[in-house]
């Protein structure tokens, strides 16, 4: 599954999140899943019980930044499949490069 989460906290004493966001990545990256940040969400790839497990020590990690945090989850649930996080991008860039009509 692919998992593409946002983790943010507020009620903290700073509009700046950038070192929340950076515990939370920290945790994602130390987990060894397939992964991907963008300036919007963290991307991870792996089975529910290890993906969930990484989000929720994400989640534990930005709360230390404030009284609340905000979680927004999307999921790409697909049994069987590995190594979507490239290859839906992958399939993408050859639809693209294929002239119009194709």
């Amino acid at each position: 599954m692919l998992v593409a989460f946002s983790v943010a906290p507020s009620g903290g004493p700073s509009d700046s999140v950038h070192d929340a966001v950076a515990a939370a990545v920290r945790v994602v990256r130390e987990s060894g899943l397939p992964n991907h940040t963008d300036s919007m969400f963290t991307t991870i790839e792996g089975d529910w019980d290890e993906v969930f497990a990484v989000v929720k020590a994400a989640t534990d990690a930005v709360g230390a930044f404030g009284s609340r945090v905000s979680l927004v989850l999307k999921a790409d649930i697909r049994p069987g499949y590995s190594g979507e996080l490239t290859a839906k991008l992958d399939r993408l860039e050859a639809a693209m490069a294929e002239p119009d009509g194709a």
